[in-house]
């Protein structure tokens, strides 16, 4: 059985190797294609050895989500009913946006509370000076802490990759900021213990050794820079579901003399196609009978339809417009123009 699912976590080429080898490893997997680009997984099994929850269940314990791909139809092995399918380039583009404004919303005063004073900037009389250093530090830990918690994420992904074996970007993420937010609150103890034992020295060494900031320019400029990845990707995302609904769903075969409509993907070569005018042409292939002219168009770029005969060869996912043909299909799947045109996108 064949099986797309929809993938959740992915943030590089780390993370879909480990959910392909994860995947990979499982008894009665034939075939598994990860692709980060689409945040989708394809999957070939044998379903007496495996089950569609088995799969999930891999990918989780992987730390990674996953879910079968919607459909317009009910997929084989789900209990639920069929729902419409979810944008998840656009979804993933909306939660980035949402979190890289509320990053800089906090962010741009931690950086003022804690840089601004070095370029002269004033602040609040309860801010400034070494009797002020423990408000001074905490009032940047709790600027600090709507950031973290915004782009959570990156710590229960990154701490979760980590501890199974296989980190990736997010790990060194949630490293380098929870070290460097850690120290700060260790600055705070610090000062306060030398408030206590009257050793203004120690709070003077400490007040400026905080680090806040940089824990938190940490989250908030990887969230931009994944949030400008996530629109890169949703554009050639887009680029690549506009080209797969030029491709026609169905195919009529002639076979043993009777003509049947399958899915395209049953076609092999070596059959007789039937286009009618208006038809999309399903694969590639040769006219065999018939003379039409075919909108090339969309392949090609040719803005005139081009004449067509027997012995000429034809294109899949052009458009024949006027004349009724038989063709012999040549090249199907993988092989055809269009597909090939899929893949190097």
């Amino acid at each position: 059985m064949k099986q797309k699912y929809d993938i959740t976590g992915m943030t590089c080429s780390a993370c879909s190797s480990r959910v392909e080898k994860s995947v990979g490893k499982l008894a009665g997997i034939n075939n598994v294609s990860v692709n980060l680009l689409t945040n989708s997984m394809q999957v070939e099994y044998d379903e007496a050895a495996l089950s569609t929850e088995d799969i999930i269940t891999c990918v989780e314990k992987a730390g990674y989500g996953a879910s079968l791909q919607q459909t317009g139809a009910a997929q084989p092995g789900s209990k639920a009913p069929a729902k419409p399918k979810e944008n998840v380039a656009e979804k993933q583009i909306a939660q980035m946006k949402k979190r890289l404004i509320t990053s800089f919303i906090f962010w741009i005063p931690l950086m003022y509370v804690s840089m601004g004073s070095m370029y002269g900037a004033p602040l609040p009389a309860f801010l400034t000076g070494h009797e002020n250093a423990i408000a001074f530090a905490f009032t940047q830990f709790l600027l600090c802490l709507p950031i973290m918690y915004i782009n959570k994420h990156y710590y229960e992904k990154g701490f979760s990759t980590l501890f199974h074996g296989a980190p990736n970007m997010d790990s060194l993420i949630a490293v380098g900021s929870t070290a460097a937010i850690a120290y700060g609150v260790f600055a705070i103890y610090r000062m306060s213990w030398g408030m206590g034992i009257g050793d203004m020295a120690l709070v003077a060494k400490y007040h400026m050794d905080l680090y806040f900031e940089g824990g938190a320019t940490i989250l908030t400029l990887i969230t931009l820079g994944k949030f400008l990845e996530a629109k890169s990707k949703g554009k050639t995302s887009r680029a690549i579901s506009r080209l797969l609904d030029l491709a026609p769903k169905t195919a009529t075969v002639e076979r043993n003399g009777v003509e049947m409509t399958i899915p395209v993907e049953d076609v092999v070569a070596g059959d007789i196609v039937l286009v009618k005018p208006g038809m999309n042409i399903p694969v590639d292939g040769i006219v065999l009978e018939g003379v039409t002219s075919v909108d090339q168009a969309a392949i090609t770029g040719e803005s005139i339809p081009v004449h067509k005969e027997a012995g000429d060869n034809v294109i899949g996912a052009t458009i024949n417009k006027t004349g009724f043909i038989r063709m012999q299909a040549t090249k199907v799947g993988a092989d055809t123009t269009f597909s090939q045109i899929i893949r190097l996108v």
